[in-house]
């Protein structure tokens, strides 16, 4: 950490008069602050990691106040990180003196997912392990370490044999689809011609458990008769909202529109999930020539894609058992949510790159039945069709106990946006710029992984177009380095700040910007022929605000002084 990005993190946190997800706060004023091992733990195990800044008191709105002894402080961190963490921590120090006070901040890593959760040794597991919340830090549940341990490996939950259920309780039509498929997609796989048993055997459908055959946690639930008589909450649920809040009430004080449960095998489950949503949500209608094509509110290959996820990445150990994906349908979004966060290494950042199965039977299953691809080209899929429907990518939120995709209906460009977007048409803006714009109308703040996402570009360029709107003054950006996000600069988002602009105007702002304007460069930003061009530069230096330079063709306009 520079010490440029150590005082944009003091300012945030001041003009906030809080911590950040990103950042907690110490005195030690008076000595090394107590139960430091919490922000270690906490920070470590965070997407991305995390800063303490000490010297700031938060009592009096994060003045600062200075470290008492920064030596003692970095000896006595340095030794916690390193003796009484597991695994071992080398956080990164940074000492400054600002306003006549010395202020020192750690630089905590993320650590690998193989090695989470990361733990204070002497209160073991799992006390000893803490998670970031928000701004703040809580002690880890059971179920959180659980996941985090059995990311270190292949969970093989989906191979259990189901003691209570027997060959009887799998549907022969399903079984002779799928065999069939698979004969016809892997003509080299002589197994598939032996008896039928040793077939499903080997396939992990079923297994042997007491001399007696009985079907795999997978081939109950993809060729179940109805998998839920074993495990009641394996199944999907929707709730559609009145509002965009679960607490607004519908005209008669209704808590919800609809609830519904989808049960059966996992391909019956998603075809009638799937028909129901799309007979459920708003379509708008689109006239072809004598035709006429409804647009569902949300892309069907999006929705498609994010409940095959859902059913094949969800957890399926005993702790998970007890709950179902939620599907939850409210007035500007629709959200799938499903028991256990992202798998391996794949994280929020990451997940359209990078590809980690948590149920790697079950997935296969799924891929053989054309329920889901497992090429890892899902998510991109998923965002290329909201894009081409106008509407902003996805967003994801992994909760280590759960993970959720939600959808929003408001198109990125319907006219009034497009008329909002006009008062910065005089800036040398490109589309990815302005669609970035339009986000934050609608959001808080953008990251460089939303931007890249939003627009399909790399980091760099995705750097590199968020500066150059900071630059232009129209974002500003919040905290620094890898914990950097924009937000917009306007006051009001959701409306114009003022009346779009004349054309006159327009002309006005970017000579403002660019110092001059020739008449290509008015025709070009304006989109008018040449006429129209001349015509508004001439009515501009009869009212006195433009004065020519040059004549003929190397004629240019600057503003009169």
């Amino acid at each position: 950490m520079t010490r440029e990005e150590l005082l944009a993190l003091i300012a945030e946190v001041q003009a906030r008069r809080s911590e950040l997800d990103t950042v907690e706060v110490k005195t030690a004023k008076g000595g090394t602050p107590k139960r430091l091992y919490e922000s270690l733990s906490a920070f470590a195990n965070r997407p991305g990691g995390g800063v303490v800044l000490f010297g700031l008191k938060e009592k009096e709105d994060y003045a600062l106040v200075g470290v008492g002894d920064v030596h003692r402080l970095q000896e006595e961190i340095t030794h916690l990180a390193s003796k009484d963490m597991d695994p071992t921590l080398r956080p990164q120090f940074i000492v400054e003196e600002v306003d006549g006070v010395t202020i020192a901040a750690i630089e905590i890593e993320e650590i690998s997912a193989t090695q989470k959760p990361c733990f204070y040794k002497p209160a073991g597991l799992p006390k000893g392990a803490f998670i970031r919340v928000a701004n703040t830090i809580r002690r880890m549940t059971e179920y959180e370490v659980f996941g985090y341990l059995s990311g270190r490996g292949q969970p093989v939950y989906d191979e259990e044999t189901i003691v209570q259920a027997d060959l009887t309780d799998l549907d022969e039509r399903l079984l002779n689809e799928y065999l069939d498929r698979l004969r016809t997609s892997r003509p080299n796989a002589s197994f598939l011609d032996g008896p039928r048993e040793e077939v499903l055997h080997h396939l992990r459908i079923i297994f042997s458990e007491g001399g007696k055959a009985r079907p795999t946690l997978a081939g109950l639930l993809m060729f179940g008769k109805f998998p839920q008589e074993f495990f009641p909450q394996l199944m999907i649920t929707f709730i559609q909202y009145y509002g965009t809040s679960p607490e607004e009430r519908g005209p008669r004080g209704e808590r919800f529109l609809d609830n519904r449960r989808f049960e059966g095998s996992i391909p019956v489950m998603l075809k009638e999930t799937e028909r129901y949503l799309m007979a459920t949500m708003r379509k708008n209608a689109l006239i072809e020539g004598l035709f006429r094509r409804e647009i569902p509110e949300y892309p069907i290959e999006a929705l498609r894609e994010a409940l095959g996820n859902a059913v094949a990445h969800r957890d399926y150990s005993p702790y998970a058992r007890g709950s179902y994906i939620q599907i939850r349908m409210f007035a500007d979004r629709l959200e799938i949510k499903n028991p256990g966060g992202l798998f391996g290494s794949v994280t929020v950042e990451n997940l359209d790159e990078e590809q980690s199965t948590r149920n790697a039977r079950l997935m296969r299953m799924m891929e053989d039945t054309h329920l889901v691809e497992n090429r890892g080209s899902g998510i991109r899929s998923m965002v290329q069709a909201l894009g081409e429907a106008n509407l902003e990518p996805p967003r994801f939120d992994d909760h280590r106990v759960s993970f959720q995709v939600t959808f929003h209906n408001h198109t990125l460009l319907n006219p009034e946006t497009l008329n909002w977007l006009n008062q910065f048409s005089y800036l040398p803006i490109n589309d990815r710029q302005r669609k970035a714009l339009v986000f934050l109308r609608l959001h808080p703040h953008i990251t460089n992984p939303e931007y890249r996402r939003l627009n399909h570009v790399d980091s760099l360029t995705a750097g590199a177009e968020l500066r150059g709107l900071t630059q232009m003054g129209l974002i500003q950006q919040q905290g620094a380095g890898r914990w950097t996000s924009y937000n917009l600069c306007l006051e009001d988002k959701m409306s114009p700040m003022k009346e779009v602009k004349s054309v006159e105007d327009q002309i006005l702002d970017y000579i403002q910007f660019h110092k001059s304007i020739t008449n290509l460069e008015c025709r070009n930003f304006l989109k008018v022929d040449r006429m129209r061009a001349h015509y508004l530069l001439k009515k501009l230096i009869r009212s006195g605000q433009l004065s020519p330079v040059n004549s003929g063709r190397w004629r240019y306009y600057v503003l009169k002084r």
